[in-house]
């Protein structure tokens, strides 16, 4: 067994949070809450901690303990999983102390707290079923603070296909030792002895779905021996004897997604048909309306078997009924929202409802979960309910680009989803608003740039993965506000983005399986860059390939398997001044310039180093203190000096993989990095503060962005934008 142990200290600032805000615009009277911010412990100084954006990621599942009062755990698709601390309303993240070779592990598969212990928990973890290390189950003794992984590796693929149903992982609360636990590919799985060891249930064959397996598993709270599974695709299977012999359900929906049991003997069932009921031994259609729908979301009131909750599956314009005599008739339950995030609006509320569960300790108190956060009420029967958004510590985005420029907000950040955030509020304190100026679908922004001698001047490029429409725009005023693209080539995706250091009405962009695009005029008018091959496919693509020359706004300078490209007439065309490098694996490359140096080039290749030029990209150099540059940032240089900081993502020779900086062009290193929180979940971009030294950023594949500052600089960097 691997023991991971992950441990927070709570900083002294506190966030501000406005309740009752709509999109940006705080409504009079808004109750405001203050919470901690929980930094981990780096080295030399250094603390860590999440730039604070408020959710915007899938979450799955609620999980509430049976007999301890504000005992709940959220499971989330990429960024692991998170326990409530009802103290200050904000969740504690519990998969934070696994390394980048475990990233597979912020993928939340399922969940199951022991409810006879409340400090029992057990988590299923695996994002990709094709990554190595295989997911695994992981047992708590101390509700999630450390976790020790038992001795089962199977594929798990917590962000694919029925991610938003379940559960697969359950205790039987008849007996604590018994735990079930149903594989996307491997079938049924079980331990009698708490975890220690495991096996795979051979008495049950049913018919397995590619990649969704067996969905569920419940025990009956009522019925010793009593247990139900649900298999995807075939229907839904019973013992009665605790697993020794299983039977299906004849007549039981095929396509089940939440499974739900009553104390008085009832079993309900939603489906992508609809919903059900089996009850002495015959099933019924209870679908609201009898309108035939796909519906996922399940809950039955502990304290009444007849009042239950239903929501529709996964869509945009969810619907929660609720009923009050098992079934027979049905209400929809209007909502009303109180928004503890700014920058979310009334729509977010209704997006791919995933759980909802009653509280069992809290009468009239309900959970629900969607595609952006988790939400609470605490009178599930008022009309409208009253709903409130509970994000604090919750921070699941996807980063696809960052940028800090030397003037303005503290952080620019490009986002999946809810596109991107001008952090107007400092770091510590939710963004007012999401970027604007592109579309009102769900969006990405998929690259990020500013002009050096006007900073002011920023550009962004993305759109919506939904409708398959991109585009992007620009902004006078540092990110603040921004003006769509006059025009863009229809079906071209574009990744990333340069601007001249001079002429911010120039840039070339980086696009999906074509030829760069080059505009003069802000986006009015376009044309192909020459000398360039085409570009890689996106939109899920992690380089960074493109970049600007800081001082000459003619130059810039693009990078692809083992070659470096430079242009000297403004992007026009570009020519091969480099083919001596080697190809860096995957997307893990980065090129970047330098303020103020003209011809100076850094490139990282992960584990063929970080190479360095001084000519402009016609000599690289690789410095032999790194080992493995996975990403990297420069940023501001230490007061009375002007060599810029360095900041790695990766291994030095002689000091292990880390996060490190540098402070003499890579010639000696410090760690910087957290022992206790590594920020293993998949990063992919990697920045440095130009307004203040020491400060660094890293965004996430599912678990936000990070940054991480000496001790005395964490006021500094909680601080709203430099004018």
């Amino acid at each position: 067994m691997i023991s991971q142990f992950i441990h927070w200290g709570v900083a002294t600032v506190c966030m501000t949070l406005m309740v009752g805000c709509a999109a940006g615009n705080p409504q009079p009277g808004a109750t405001k809450l203050t919470a901690p911010i929980r930094y981990a412990i780096g080295q030399n100084g250094y603390r860590w901690a999440n730039v604070s954006i408020g959710g915007g990621g899938f979450v799955t599942g609620v999980y509430l303990h049976p007999l301890q009062k504000d005992l709940a755990y959220i499971r989330t698709d990429v960024g692991g999983f998170y326990r409530w601390n009802a103290a200050d309303k904000t969740w504690i993240p519990l998969n934070d102390s696994f390394s980048l070779a475990q990233k597979t592990y912020y993928g939340g598969e399922s969940l199951a707290v022991d409810p006879n212990d409340p400090d029992i928990v057990y988590m299923a973890a695996g994002k990709y079923s094709q990554w190595e290390p295989k997911g695994s189950i992981f047992k708590s003794r101390d509700r999630g603070k450390t976790w020790t992984k038992l001795n089962i590796d199977l594929g798990m693929d917590s962000n694919d296909k029925q991610r938003w149903a379940g559960e697969r992982l359950a205790v039987n609360p008849s007996n604590s030792n018994e735990i079930y636990f149903g594989s996307r590919h491997n079938g049924l799985w079980k331990s009698s002895d708490a975890g220690a060891t495991w096996r795979q249930v051979t008495s049950c064959s049913p018919t397995l779905t590619a990649g969704i397996g067996i969905l569920g598993i419940l025990f009956d709270k009522q019925v010793p021996g009593l247990v139900y599974i649900n298999v995807y695709g075939d229907g839904v299977y019973k013992s009665t004897d605790t697993g020794a012999t299983w039977s299906k359900i004849e007549g039981s929906p095929k396509q089940a997604q939440r499974m739900a049991t009553t104390s008085n003997g009832f079993l309900y069932v939603t489906h992508e048909s609809g919903v059900s009921k089996y009850a002495d031994g015959v099933w019924k259609n209870i679908t609201p309306y009898r309108n035939p729908a796909s519906f996922n979301a399940l809950g039955v009131n502990p304290t009444n078997p007849d009042n239950l909750l239903v929501a529709l599956g996964q869509s945009t314009s969810t619907k929660i009924y609720e009923t009050l005599d098992g079934g027979n008739t049905w209400i929809e339950k209007k909502a009303s929202i109180k928004h503890t995030v700014p920058w979310w609006d009334d729509s977010m509320f209704s997006t791919w409802t995933s759980a909802i569960e009653f509280d069992p300790n809290v009468p009239g108190k309900v959970w629900m979960t969607n595609g952006f956060g988790v939400l609470q009420t605490d009178d599930i029967h008022a009309n409208p309910v009253v709903w409130t958004n509970y994000a604090q510590g919750h921070e699941e985005l996807v980063t696809f680009a960052l940028a800090a420029p030397p003037e303005g907000a503290v952080l620019l950040s490009g986002v999946a989803d809810v596109d991107g955030f001008y952090h107007n509020n400092g770091l510590n304190a939710f963004p007012s608003k999401m970027f604007d100026g592109i579309s009102f679908a769900n969006r990405d922004t998929l690259g990020i740039a500013y002009s050096e001698s006007q900073p002011s001047r920023v550009v962004r490029v993305g759109g919506s993965r939904w409708n398959s429409t991109y585009t992007g725009a620009t902004s006078q005023n540092g990110g603040l506000t921004w003006k769509k693209f006059q025009s863009f080539p229809p079906k071209t995706i574009p990744l990333r983005v340069a601007v001249s250091a001079t002429n911010p009405n120039l840039f070339v962009v980086a696009v999906s399986k074509a030829q760069p695009l080059r505009t003069t005029d802000g986006g009015a008018s376009w044309s192909k860059v020459s000398g360039l091959p085409n570009g890689p496919e996106g939109p899920w693509y992690w380089g960074q390939p493109l970049v600007a020359d800081k001082v000459d706004g003619n130059m810039f300078y693009y990078y692809n398997e083992g070659k470096v490209y430079r242009s000297n007439d403004g992007g026009a065309s570009f020519s091969l001044v480099n083919s001596s490098l080697p190809t860096s694996k995957w997307d893990w490359y980065s090129l970047k310039t330098v303020p103020g140096v003209k011809d100076e080039v850094w490139l990282s290749l992960d584990w063929n180093g970080l190479f360095r030029s001084t000519d402009g990209g016609k000599t690289m150099t690789k410095l032999s203190s790194v080992e493995r540059a996975y990403l990297f940032a420069i940023g501001k240089p230490q007061k009375g000096s002007t060599t810029p900081a360095l900041y790695l993502y990766g291994k030095v020779a002689g000091m292990g993989e880390g996060i490190f900086r540098s402070l003499d062009r890579g010639e000696t290193w410090k760690s910087i990095g957290s022992v206790q929180n590594p920020i293993g979940g998949e990063p992919n971009v990697m920045e440095a503060s130009w307004q203040q030294f020491g400060l660094v950023f890293i965004g996430t594949n599912g678990r936000g962005i990070y940054y991480g500052t000496p001790d005395s600089s964490q006021k500094e960097a909680a601080s709203s934008p430099t004018k």
